[in-house]
């Protein structure tokens, strides 16, 4: 038995017993004739007394960090109590010692507060996963698991697996393919998700389906974004979406529970995605904090049920307002006395490429009710006043103004607002606001393409008042200027967004499930009945034999768990992750092939890639 008991287990009570311990070197501190050695496995630390005897062994076997070490010894009350730690009370007079493995110097440290950089500890992760900053994400990430697990199948859902290895077929994000030995020239694709697997299950009749399940994505990564990627994957039959709403609130307040030991019972808010747009100018806003978007001007076919304010520039001879599509603002509270310098350093942020504006206006709401902006030549006190009415500005705060063409002034002054949120100290890491987006558009217009493609997927279902538009309308789109007026615009989809803390965590819809509607979605997409048949073929054939409706949702596992852990990056939460190259530098992959293996796949290499 290498070990009667773990390093983070043994307290006051165990006082006097025999034990045999292993794990880890953490520290070695030598005090004349003793030694302590702090050790470490996965529970915890436990400090070691090396007595005089035991302490000339250790000049001829110095043991060093990381080095595996078994003990054994009597567990005896600590002089010098460390109150940090659960074994703190106590530590270990050792009897006897056994180094069972030696280790090389590492290349860094292995405590929390380590010196080494993160290609480093990506490229030695075994040694990264031992720190307990690393361990706490991981043991979150296994929480998380079992508590999704127990909420699924405590209401009836059968985690049922589904291939890897399946059919291409092109849509939106780029598959991983795998290359056939067994029929040259042929190819599998790695799934996105198992969207068509699961509603084949449905069409089985296994009525409530789910899986942790690894997806597979080529794409240009980020921070929070992986090549192979979990999702919590999930399927109905019979519901609406209002079942599968109230469903998965039920699951994500059953892991605030389990793994935060937050009640989160307060009701979770519901908006449209025009909404969300018009007052937060994304479709996933953080509503941890107000500062919504005034919209003082914009195309009226954008919101078509919102009030324009351009009269407000009316008699104004400021061309950055007057020839701009889009003019959005926010009141910034308390932030009235922002000195120049600040301000001049918010100016140079929106000019940034990855925010795209060419400048920014500034109005001061002083505390005394007065008003200084940046154009007080153009703009007189009076239309400074309605700006800040529209702006539902109050004294002291800080009124900032973007303008331009909409999508990307939207989107600008989004991320000026969430900049805003973190500068004042609004957007708290330990606080958890939940809401749903709901009535996405079904179609976005590819203007390149001059074609519709699908928002969520080509499975998703269109609001059931919406069914005879899409039935009764041809897709095509005569003028490409005038394609808002084509009755696809305004089709809405009967989908769905979880939104944590302004991030979207999961997704989903309720999914078409009879053949002629799946026909007509496919058509609208630009394929042919040839290409559908050919793409989708045992879809469309499966729902030719009595498939029930149904729909789903799926979370972003990895997502979800750094929420919770406070961590903006999915990468700290798993176990092997690739670099934002897609590569694991620590087995050093992706990496070549050999010439045997290329020809037995029937794969020639072209210049470019050698």
């Amino acid at each position: 038995m290498y070990r009667s008991h773990t390093c983070g287990e043994l307290n006051i009570n165990d006082v006097n017993k025999e034990v045999t311990l292993a794990g880890w070197v953490q520290t070695v501190r030598k005090f004349g004739s003793i030694t302590f050695v702090d050790l470490r496995d996965r529970y915890g630390i436990t400090q070691l007394l090396f007595g005089e005897e035991l302490n000339k062994q250790l000049d001829e076997m110095p043991l060093g960090r990381e080095f595996v070490l078994q003990v054994r010894g009597k567990v005896s009350e600590r002089s010098n109590k460390n109150k940090n730690i659960p074994t703190g009370e106590i530590e270990i007079l050792v009897d006897s010692f056994s180094i069972l493995n030696k280790s090389v110097v590492p290349p860094f440290t292995i405590q929390d507060d380590t010196d080494g950089g993160d290609d480093l500890r990506m490229k030695y992760r075994y040694l990264d996963l031992r720190r307990n900053t690393v361990k706490k994400n991981i043991e979150l990430r296994y929480a998380v698991n079992r508590s999704v697990r127990n909420y699924l199948h405590e209401n009836n859902f059968m985690d049922i697996e589904t291939p890897f290895l399946i059919k291409s077929t092109p849509e939106g994000a780029r598959d991983f393919v795998v290359p056939s030995r067994m029929n040259a020239g042929q190819f599998y694709a790695l799934p996105q998700s198992p969207q068509t697997f699961k509603q084949l299950l449905m069409v089985s009749g296994y009525d409530r389906y789910y899986q942790i399940v690894k997806c597979f994505r080529d794409e240009d990564l980020r921070a929070d974004r992986q090549p192979e990627f979990t999702q919590i994957d999930c399927e109905m039959s019979f519901v609406e979406q209002e079942d599968i709403l109230q469903m998965f609130e039920g699951l994500v307040r059953r892991v605030f529970k389990d793994v935060k030991q937050i009640d989160y019972s307060e009701t979770i808010q519901r908006i449209t995605w025009e909404e969300a747009m018009w007052n937060y100018g994304n479709d996933k806003p953080d509503i941890r904090f107000g500062m919504k978007i005034a919209n003082l001007k914009f195309p009226q076919h954008t919101f078509p049920s919102k009030k324009n304010h351009t009269e407000i520039f009316n008699g104004v001879d400021f061309k950055v307002f007057n020839e701009a599509e889009t003019v959005v603002a926010i009141a910034v509270p308390n932030a009235a006395e922002y000195s120049r310098k600040q301000i001049d350093e918010l100016t140079e942020w929106v000019k940034r490429p990855q925010i795209g504006m060419l400048g920014l206006v500034n109005i001061k709401y002083n505390a005394d009710g007065t008003l200084k902006s940046s154009v007080d030549k153009f703009f007189s006190e009076e239309k400074l006043k309605q700006i800040a009415e529209v702006a539902n500005a109050q004294p002291n705060d800080l009124i900032l103004i973007l303008a331009g063409k909409e999508e990307r002034t939207r989107k600008a002054i989004s991320e000026l607002r969430l900049e805003m949120g973190e500068r004042l100290g609004l957007r708290k890491k330990d606080e958890f606001k939940l809401l749903w987006v709901l009535d996405f558009p079904l179609f976005e217009y590819a203007e390149e393409e001059n074609r519709w493609v699908a928002r969520h997927h080509p499975f998703t279902s269109p609001k059931p008042s919406d069914i005879e538009t899409m039935i009764n309308n041809n897709p095509k789109i005569e003028n490409p200027e005038k394609y808002l007026e084509h009755p696809y615009a305004n089709i809405k989809a009967n989908a769905y967004d979880m939104v944590l803390n302004g991030n979207e965590i999961g997704g989903g819809s309720i999914r078409i499930f009879q053949k002629e509607l799946q026909q007509k979605m496919f058509a609208a997409l630009g394929m042919s009945d040839e290409e559908a048949k050919e793409k989708f073929g045992f879809l469309l054939g499966a729902f030719e034999y009595g498939a029930p409706p149904h729909g789903g949702l799926a979370f972003g596992f990895d997502r979800l768990c750094a929420l919770l852990g406070g961590s903006e990056s999915i990468r700290d939460f798993i176990a092997f992750p690739k670099n934002n190259s897609g590569r694991d530098v620590m087995i050093d992959a992706p990496n070549v092939i050999d010439d045997k293996q290329l020809k037995e796949l029937n794969i020639q290499l072209s210049d470019m890639s050698k």
